[in-house]
């Protein structure tokens, strides 16, 4: 029962997703119908043309049915095209609408969302499930139509020319519907598992394509071919598997084919030739011709079962990304207006898996950011400082606690209009193909050539991209990986600033410039956006020295909060890692007290 109401509870959702191609979906099966009727006639007339036509030497009467053969095979070949090209538009306008219903609720994913799926398995969802899918529904919209009613309608007109012979048929059919179930119940256990092994080939390539450098750097080719090997070799393995179980489903049909025909042959010249039955000789040949169409739907409908049978692991995977509600969603009635950058944590705690009991990764949080501060964080590894960050623009959400946001709790605001409030400079760094124009204005799409050009002063990168031939028309390839990792954080730090936010975080944002252009982006943050609370978090102390308070973050609570030199009186872990840093280097994590 619970297998049935998750298969229905699949096919609603995903039958929502039809829309627009509701009338191609009902036109299919309708012509393959057609089809059927008029293919079914025809060896009913050969039969006649036989008997009344060859046996009795009357040439007009060949003719004329012979003319009503070929309109019939027209008319056939015609419901056939039809019903293949409104077949075609329904299953492929339906995987078009899958995809984009799947691509758009990716979109609304927050990020504990997205941490429930690999990106491999979101891929393989889009891709090969969705295409599994979409063979499936037009199999059964035309062929799971037309074969059961093709078998049904020659089975019928099989016992209304000899009711003796026909049950040779019903004898065949029962031997290889019982002999199919058997088969495919072997069979779809293999076919089932086979989509999982997609998702760790997808993971392999994905993986090896976009780290390609780094595997040549580490001259892991040889391992990464082994490990696509390996994966590749899984889904081969349980192909086989499957099909060595269906390798005998074709000799079976063929051999149950060429007896039945053996017996009906036989029979049907015996009971000719001894007169009994009322059998004639085109009887006869409508009877082979009815025995193939029988038997071939059979064949067919077996297949048919097969890709259907796997299809709903793929419809099942489908409707899970479907189904899954975005975790963070705009509130009724959201406040559509961020006033100031005043940040205030109330007793918050956090855990990325709100079902374990003490897994909070911020605990305990209580902090008062007035709206212009510049408030430096450091901490080591593991000590939650992006987690911290992440809260303040809803990437996730409180578990306990409340954040505001110029004193309105973060959950009661519209998200796009927070999130354009709260510019965040993500600790990796994305770029994405285009020119650099283009990556800018993804802060702002209106943004001017002037606008571009002074947040590309203040983030210190108008001096790389002058330099370079063609300048803002620069192209970037995906990753942004013709530019180099400092370049790449002063382009992302200048897009962010595009958005002339309220609050301005920059999560470790600086780590791959020198010292000295570091000093000169937060110069030029002091001296051209005073307004903006700005959030840094950095590993070296002399990234935030000068902010007006450095919060010192250990195991998700904080330690410490104050100036730098308060805190050098008063911190030890932040004295510790001055001493470092300041006495011949290291970082925050060589640090005793930095866990």
């Amino acid at each position: 029962m619970e297998f049935e109401r998750e298969k229905h509870s699949m096919l609603r959702t995903l039958g929502k997703h039809l829309k627009e191609f509701k009338k191609a979906t009902i036109l299919t099966p309708i012509f393959m119908i057609l089809e059927v009727i008029f293919d079914m006639i025809i060896p009913l007339l050969m039969g006649k043309i036989v008997s009344n036509g060859i046996e009795k030497g009357d040439m007009d009467y060949i003719v004329k049915t012979g003319i009503v053969m070929v309109v019939l095979a027209l008319l056939g070949l015609l419901s056939g095209i039809l019903g293949g090209v409104f077949g075609a538009k329904a299953s492929t306008g339906f995987a078009r609408n899958l995809r984009e219903a799947m691509f758009n609720n990716i979109q609304t994913f927050a990020f504990s969302n997205i941490d429930k799926y690999s990106t491999s398995g979101l891929v393989t969802r889009l891709t090969t499930d969705v295409t599994n899918v979409q063979n499936a529904f037009q199999m059964i919209i035309r062929m799971c139509v037309r074969a059961p009613f093709s078998m049904i309608i020659a089975m019928i007109m099989a016992f209304m020319i000899n009711a003796r012979i026909a049950s040779i048929y019903l004898v065949a059919v029962i031997f290889l519907s019982l002999f199919l179930v058997f088969v495919m119940s072997r069979a779809m256990k293999y076919f089932s598992q086979v989509f999982k092994k997609y998702d760790d080939l997808n993971e392999s390539v994905q993986e090896n394509v976009s780290a390609i450098r780094v595997v040549k750097a580490y001259v892991r080719e040889e391992y990464e071919n082994e490990k696509f090997k390996k994966a590749n070799n899984n889904i081969y393995k349980m192909f086989i598997k499957a099909e060595k179980v269906m390798a005998f489903t074709t000799p079976t049909m063929i051999a149950t084919v060429n007896v039945t025909i053996l017996l009906i042959s036989w029979v049907g010249a015996h009971m000719i030739i001894s007169g009994t039955g009322g059998l004639n000789t085109g009887d006869l040949v409508s009877l082979l011709a009815y025995c193939m169409n029988i038997l071939m739907s059979l064949m067919m409908v077996a297949m048919i079962f097969v890709m259907v049978s796997m299809s709903m692991s793929s419809g099942k995977r489908i409707a899970e990304v479907l189904n899954e509600a975005p975790d963070i969603v705009n509130p009724d009635n959201p406040v559509m207006e961020v006033k100031n950058g005043d940040i205030d944590f109330e007793g918050v705690k956090f855990a990325y898996n709100k079902g374990e009991s003490g897994g909070y990764v911020l605990d305990d949080i209580n902090l008062h950011i007035k709206s212009g501060e510049t408030i430096g964080i450091i901490g080591g590894t593991g000590s939650s400082k992006s987690s911290l960050v992440n809260l303040i623009s809803r990437l996730y959400d409180v578990s306990d606690g409340s954040l505001l946001v110029g004193g309105i709790d973060v959950r009661k605001y519209d998200l796009e209009v927070l999130r354009n409030e709260v510019s965040v400079v993500l600790q990796k760094n994305v770029l994405f193909s285009g020119s650099i124009y283009d990556n800018l204005r993804w802060g702002d799409k209106d943004a001017t050539d002037e606008e571009c050009r002074k947040a590309c002063q203040m983030a210190c990168a108008d001096e790389f991209i002058e330099a370079l031939p063609d300048g803002y028309n620069t192209h970037i390839e995906q990753g942004g990986t013709n530019v180099s990792g400092g370049q790449r954080q002063r382009l992302c730090i200048a897009r962010a600033l595009l958005k002339k936010p309220k609050i301005l975080i920059l999560d470790d944002s600086t780590s791959a410039v020198d010292t000295a252009t570091d000093a000169k982006i937060r110069k030029a943050f002091k001296e051209v956006i005073p307004g903006t609370t700005k959030l840094i978090i950095a590993q070296r102390i002399n990234s935030v020295q000068e902010a007006d308070r450095i919060i010192v973050m250990d195991e998700g609570r904080i330690n410490g909060i104050g100036t730098h030199d308060e805190l050098l009186k008063s911190n030890e872990i932040y004295k510790e890692v001055y001493e470092s840093q300041t006495g011949g280097g290291g970082d925050f994590d060589e640090q005793g007290g930095a866990h």
